[in-house]
């Protein structure tokens, strides 16, 4: 994008990623006022947690910006699989949206497999994370016609990095990022991991980094599939060599020493806390917050299930 194009220059400085959010929300409001489509979302909140509450209002403001009906129910947490189910089966709604954590565990694995994976808008249901992980393009196979949906953040994440233009697309499809060394402090199911197998796919080399240690994902040898390996690179080591850094810690007390990245490297922070000192965009490209793509990314994945769904129709 234009708007980036002296930072990328000298490889310094602070990203704001409204323009990117901006443009994909465009797109959105522009098929439905184009289609008189009446998409709608089901959104649904069970804790006080702060943050959730503040995303959701965000979240909310957008989609009624962009034509899409948000529907927020703050329930109890023992209610929401029957509401779930009541959700996948009411043909007006489009897409759900749960706000984890709910109990925590397996009990909120097992509640991301209540969600439809029709209606699955955050693509954490066990067949949407299967198609992820296995390069799988499209819900109904060789007819082609059903797109499938990815995590919003780790999509926002990608998005970023290709408008920023480290996407090298004379490369073959697969390839994009070869030659990119990427690592990402934070492998939870539901950003860390995903994005990983992503910009794996896309041919970078990702060190994974949780408090169990470090793990190496690159594409693997038949289409679609990930190799992952162990490795004796240190934190450090990684940290010092990456192109980019994708920081998601979730503490304001963890910070990354600014010595340790070197200069011009991409560091995008998706945590609620900045992960690192806010001065290393004197010598990096520093990315601090994404939750307005994260947001666009959302009203995307409503598209392509509402898609879906009217050509069952």
């Amino acid at each position: 994008m234009e708007e980036y194009k002296e930072i990328m220059q000298n490889k310094k400085g602070k990203v704001d990623v409204t323009p990117i959010a901006n443009f994909f929300r465009e797109e959105v409001k522009q098929q439905i006022t184009k289609n008189c489509w009446k998409p709608r979302v089901v959104a649904f909140l069970t804790s006080d947690d702060q943050g959730a509450i503040d995303y959701s209002k965000w979240t909310k403001l957008a989609c009624q910006k962009d034509g899409i009906e948000f529907i927020l129910k703050r329930v109890e947490r023992v209610d929401l699989e029957d509401l779930i189910i009541e959700a996948n089966n009411d043909s007006c709604v489009h897409g759900i949206l749960v706000y984890y954590p709910v109990f925590g565990g397996m009990m909120d694995s097992y509640l991301q497999d209540v969600v439809s994976p029709t209606k699955d808008i955050e693509g954490l249901s066990t067949q949407n994370r299967f198609n992820l992980y296995h390069n799988i393009r499209y819900m109904d196979g060789e007819a082609a016609t059903k797109k499938c949906v990815i995590p919003c953040t780790p999509l926002a994440m990608v998005k970023i990095i290709d408008n920023l233009g480290i996407y090298d697309k004379s490369l073959a499809m697969g390839e994009h990022l070869r030659g990119k060394t990427v690592t990402i402090i934070n492998r939870s199911e539901i950003v860390g991991r995903p994005l990983a197998a992503m910009l794996a796919n896309d041919g970078a080399i990702v060190y994974s980094i949780d408090i169990n240690g470090i793990i190496i994902f690159q594409a693997g040898k038949r289409y679609g599939t990930i190799k992952m390996s162990e490795t004796n690179v240190t934190r450090e080591e990684a940290i010092s060599k990456s192109d980019i850094l994708i920081l998601g810690v979730p503490s304001p007390n963890y910070k990354v020493n600014s010595d340790l990245i070197q200069d011009g490297t991409i560091v995008i922070n998706f945590a609620g806390c900045l992960n690192v000192d806010e001065s290393i965009q004197e010598k990096s490209i520093l990315v601090p917050t994404i939750g307005k793509v994260t947001i666009a990314m959302l009203e995307r994945n409503l598209l392509r299930l509402f898609n879906n769904q009217i050509s069952n129709k």
